[in-house]
């Protein structure tokens, strides 16, 4: 698990092809190792990859064809820069929210403007994950936990503080830069536990949570 709270900015070393996967080396720039082990989860913006090997300054993780598929991690290159935050321990503070490290999907920034010294980005959301986003409600983007401001559909809009510009990959975002969308732990399990007893039935599973199936139940 993760906070959101990014805690160095990376750089990729090098990407090497094993059979189809990535062995995938970052300096880690102001991040600490001396408590890092082997085996231990670090997020490279927003995706739980494992340390298979260290250096005071560097780590490499094994990335799967299925996590470069479905991810960002596949449009890295030598010199990309990267969120990187450590696995979160019980002697921690949470400052933003609970985050598992499992990318949800791929958004899209829509636009970019200025307000005061902050930045405002819109961003298109999948389909999928539109009934996850909630005004007000907490959000993972490249691994930083974020508070939704607006949404529209499948838009949503986001206002990024001057401090969050400086310590993370944010300030780099263009029109049409993909990035990494992690929703609300909550927001997905209250889904699942909507459909009660029908959540062992397949095709109810497949159905999911409809308007016609709230009016069934109630809601």
């Amino acid at each position: 698990m993760f906070t959101g709270i990014i805690q160095a900015v990376g750089t990729v070393k090098s990407l090497s092809s094993k059979g189809g996967d990535v062995a995938l080396s970052i300096s880690t720039g102001k991040l600490a190792m001396n408590n890092v082990a082997l085996g231990d989860s670090i997020a490279v913006n927003g995706v739980c990859l494992t340390a298979v090997q260290l250096s005071e300054d560097s780590f490499v993780a094994d990335v799967s064809r299925e996590t470069l598929s479905l991810t960002s991690l596949g449009s890295l290159s030598t010199g990309s820069s990267v969120n990187l935050e450590k696995a979160l321990t019980l002697q921690d503070h949470l400052g933003g929210h609970l985050v598992s490290g499992h990318v949800d999907g791929l958004g899209v920034v829509e636009s970019r403007r200025h307000d005061g010294r902050s930045e405002w980005f819109k961003i298109k959301a999948p389909d999928t994950l539109a009934k996850y986003i909630a005004a007000k409600g907490s959000i993972t983007i490249d691994g930083v936990s974020l508070t939704v401001n607006r949404v529209d559909g499948c838009d949503f809009e986001i206002n990024i503080v001057p401090h969050t510009l400086q310590e993370t990959i944010i300030d780099g975002y263009q029109a049409g830069t993909k990035i990494n969308l992690e929703v609300d732990l909550l927001a997905r399990y209250l889904e699942r536990l909507l459909l009660g007893d029908k959540a062992a039935i397949s095709s109810a599973g497949e159905r999911g949570i409809t308007e016609a199936f709230l009016a069934e139940n109630g809601y």
